[in-house]
């Protein structure tokens, strides 16, 4: 008998698997005095299952945001950018003064600092396990072993 004869003339008592499982069908071979034999011994069959779980917390999370701070300009001034020891950016700002003649004069320098907000968002979500258990029938469940690692 050939392997597609011997699938043809499995057990049919056995329903056929689900989108989510897999049966698998434990044969022995026989001898009979004609001839060898196939014969149906057992079914294991495999399961998947989706667990879910809703989440609904507030989780923390930073922010960042830009802080100015306007400062006049002191005497000597560079007039350049630069960057402050305590990390700040400082930016030169010029006006236009009338004089006698026109003449551009440092007027102030503004000063940019990155800051960390934290907040707290809520978050909403359906967060998906999927399992695979396994059911041997009775005729084939001292043959199967099942490791169940949580």
């Amino acid at each position: 008998m050939n392997w597609e004869e011997r699938d043809k003339r499995r057990d049919l008592a056995t329903p056929p698997p689900t989108p989510d499982e897999a049966i698998l069908i434990r044969h022995e071979e026989e001898i009979s005095r004609t001839n060898k034999v196939w014969r149906n011994v057992g079914v294991v069959r495999a399961r998947k299952r989706i667990e879910t779980l809703h989440v609904d917390e507030a989780i923390p999370r930073a922010v960042e945001d830009v802080a100015l701070d306007r400062v006049p300009a002191a005497d000597g001034d560079s007039g350049q950018i630069e960057t402050l020891p305590d990390g700040r950016i400082s930016i030169p700002v010029y006006e236009e003064q009338l004089v006698v003649s026109k003449r551009i004069v440092l007027k102030e320098r503004i000063l940019i600092r990155k800051e960390v907000v934290t907040e707290r968002e809520r978050v909403r979500a359906d967060l998906r396990r999927e399992r695979v258990e396994i059911e041997p029938d009775d005729s084939v469940a001292d043959r199967v072993s099942i490791d169940n690692p949580r």
